[in-house]
């Protein structure tokens, strides 16, 4: 131990990647659906090593939280903007409502037992799941008119509570949405979920032969033109337009490759390769005759593409209206295969409505990929790399937001580099969605900053309360885990029902996908992912979970500016 000590304060830093490395490890636990998850890991670790009394540079805290908080702006700014419209008007309405009341149970439980300020942030922060109230509530306790040794203590408490009340924080949403409120309401998530994909994709159960279902997969086949089918006599266009979601890509007559034009007239003893859905195939071998074994030297590229949905005109129509858009006139030979929103797969059935700034994915040949880009937007290039111009405009400004402060009932409170940095994200991850020309910050480098960043940040947090941590946790853990409790279940259940029988959100999956999003429970949403047995629950999450991250970041500094219970601290 000795020798751990010395080296740990000859080298800090290496305590900050001995933390994160072995927090990541204890994060990995998994009981049943839940997982403590590498962030509570890396803070629980960071504690015991703070027992060493090493001493980071704060500045590494400030500097790695911003970056974070940034990434998690971008990243969610489409959506965030996406939500403020009347058709999710409900949705919006059941996310803030489960922040306030969040925030007010917070300051209810701090009043009522005379939580400090630091005690109270961190309360908010576990029972409410949410990270980042640790770095925004932080800063505004460095800004208090207090002793070095009052702000120690309350930063200390602010982890304190977050690692106690974490832990249920994370466990209780996924008790409500996947066993107690079905339990409830009689509801059968499995069933719910299958009516509800069901009732999207047109009312249909099962996949008929020619049917667009996008999930399936894209393939090829060479058939020969048979004298008595359908396909003889008449042109590409005409057998084209004859079946659904099909295209001739070519020809081969006498061993000779043709190219496949509209007007192009099969012939019988033709060969002809026809890219499309397996669903297709099915008429498709109908009517063009039975199926070959391709050419010699037969070669046909096929090209996945993604795109970024920037055309207004495009925008707000459903699976099934893209389908019929690229249906009509001149086929496109191009598929949708995947669409995604905030980073995560959306279900691909004919009722999901697409918005601005989601990745659509097509397979097809360059050609008609290059057709489909005109309607769709912009090309996502593999290979598109950090913008840093704009990465570093949109932190700066970001900095500049923080230095401002407004009043709560005469209390002056600021948003902090941490949230100024949050709204810049925001605008500048709109922004992009909105002209991906620029401001590029790919997902795996907006994904890096936003995960190393916090981890980075919540292990200084760690190591920096730990000579205090356990003090405060012998003296008041068993009250702060009945309150996280508390702020746990008590906003969920209420804004449940305040959603289902006041917003009228009554369809089972999207009320309990509206109360998990409201309080960015990710574990929870996987675990209801797991009882739909489907994505359906992915709609109405991401709305509500990109309000609930602007919303629970920003009452860090709220707590600690409404609460004025400082902590005691010796002489």
């Amino acid at each position: 131990m000795e020798f751990l000590d010395r080296l740990f304060d000859t080298v800090p830093l290496l305590a900050l990647f001995v933390t994160i490395s072995l927090g990541y490890v204890l994060g990995k636990l998994t009981i049943g659906h839940f997982v403590l998850g590498g962030v509570a890991g890396t803070l629980l670790v960071g504690v015991g090593i703070g027992q060493f009394g090493i001493d980071i540079d704060p500045s590494i805290k400030g500097i790695f939280f911003a970056l974070f908080i940034y990434a998690v702006g971008y990243q969610g700014g489409p959506q965030f903007f996406r939500a403020l419209n009347l058709r999710s008007l409900n949705e919006l309405a059941s996310a803030f409502v489960m922040c306030v009341v969040g925030l007010l149970c917070v300051l209810a439980a701090a009043w009522i037992f005379g939580l400090d300020r630091g005690t109270a942030a961190g309360l908010a922060a576990g029972g409410l799941t949410q990270s980042a109230i640790i770095g925004t509530a932080g800063e505004a306790i460095d800004r208090l008119n207090l002793s070095a040794a009052e702000i120690k203590v309350m930063q200390t408490n602010v982890a304190v509570g977050y690692a106690v009340c974490y832990i249920f924080g994370q466990l209780g949403p996924i008790i409500l949405a996947t066993w107690f409120i079905p339990m409830v309401m009689g509801w059968d998530i499995r069933e719910e979920a299958r009516k509800l994909a069901t009732q999207m994709s047109g009312g249909r159960e099962e996949i008929a032969p020619g049917e667009f279902e996008a999930l399936l997969p894209v393939v090829t086949r060479v058939y020969e033109i048979s004298a008595d089918g359908g396909a003889a006599g008449k042109t590409v266009r005409a057998n084209n337009d004859a079946l659904k979601d099909t295209k001739i890509e070519a020809i081969f007559r006498r061993k000779e490759r043709m190219e496949a034009k509209d007007d192009t007239v099969l012939q019988a003893k033709d060969m002809v390769a026809v890219t499309g859905k397996i669903g297709g195939m099915v008429e498709a071998s109908q009517h063009f005759g039975r199926e070959v074994s391709p050419p010699w030297a037969f070669d046909l590229v096929e090209e996945a593409r993604d795109f970024i949905l920037t055309n207004p005109a495009m925008a707000g129509k459903t699976i099934a209206e893209l389908h019929t858009e690229f249906g009509s006139g001149s086929r496109f030979g191009a598929y949708l295969t995947g669409i995604k929103r905030l980073g995560r797969k959306m279900p691909i059935l004919h009722d999901v409505t697409l918005h601005k700034g989601d990745e659509l994915q097509f397979i097809g040949t360059p050609k008609d990929l290059d057709r489909v880009q005109q309607f769709i937007g912009d090309k996502i290039s593999a290979a598109a790399v950090t913008d840093y111009v704009f990465f570093g405009l949109g932190m700066g400004i970001g900095m500049l937001l923080g230095m401002i402060e407004f009043h709560v009932a005469g209390i002056p409170v600021g948003i902090g580099s941490g949230g100024g940095c949050l709204l810049s994200g925001l605008f500048f991850g709109w922004l992009r969605s909105t002209h991906p020309r620029f401001g590029a910050l790919p997902s795996g480098a907006s994904n890096f900053l936003s995960n190393f960043g916090l981890a980075v940040f919540v292990a200084v947090v760690g190591i920096s309360a730990g000579p205090q941590a356990l003090t405060t946790l012998q003296e008041s853990g068993a009250q702060l885990f009945l309150l996280g409790v508390a702020v746990t279940m008590i906003p969920s259940i209420v804004v449940f029902y305040f959603s289902y029988y006041v917003l009228r959100i009554r369809n089972p999956i999207e009320a309990l996908a509206c109360m998990i999003g409201g309080r960015s429970a990710n574990p929870a949403f996987v675990a209801l992912l797991n009882k739909a047995g489907n994505a359906t629950p992915v709609v109405a999450f991401t709305v509500t979970y990109a309000v609930a991250n602007v919303f629970l970041t920003i009452w860090g500094p709220i707590v600690v500016g409404v609460i004025d219970v400082n902590p005691t601290v010796s002489p």
